[in-house]
């Protein structure tokens, strides 16, 4: 079982998240105002606690969302999950779909640090079922 550290939104692409209270996901569509949502499978990125720790522990002065994820998510090594591993989060049940991304533009972090986590670290999810998840949650596999 892991716990959600942070939830984070930003109403445009490319740019950091802020971090909020709570978020409210819907099937199929991601959370809402957030600029990710819509008809596609990458409705919500989570980024794995333990891994921006270590790289603050590099030198980086980031916050919650600084890498463009929603969700913070402490106690698993998401990038070695597998495709279609499911997370339940309250009422919500999301589902793996991609690991890493393509980075088009290197963000602010890479041009400060050198290197940015999100595009090796960071995982992305449909929602399969909608709820409300906020900063504390616990969050599990069950598929």
């Amino acid at each position: 079982m892991g716990t959600v550290k942070a939830v984070c939104t930003s109403t445009v692409k490319g740019i950091q998240k802020s971090e909020q209270a709570s978020v409210t996901l819907l099937p199929d569509h991601g959370i809402v105002g957030d600029a990710h949502a819509g008809p596609w499978h990458r409705q919500v990125s989570l980024l794995s606690f333990e891994q921006i720790e270590a790289f603050k522990d590099r030198g980086a002065e980031v916050g919650n969302g600084a890498f463009g994820e929603n969700l913070i998510v402490e106690g698993f090594d998401l990038k070695d999950l597998p495709l279609g591993t499911r997370f339940e989060c309250g009422d919500a049940l999301l589902e793996l779909t991609q690991v890493g991304k393509e980075c088009h533009a290197h963000c602010a972090i890479y041009h400060q640090m050198g290197d940015c986590i999100m595009p090796r670290e960071g995982v992305f999810c449909k929602v399969l079922r909608g709820g409300t998840v906020s900063a504390g949650d616990s969050i599990q596999i069950v598929a």
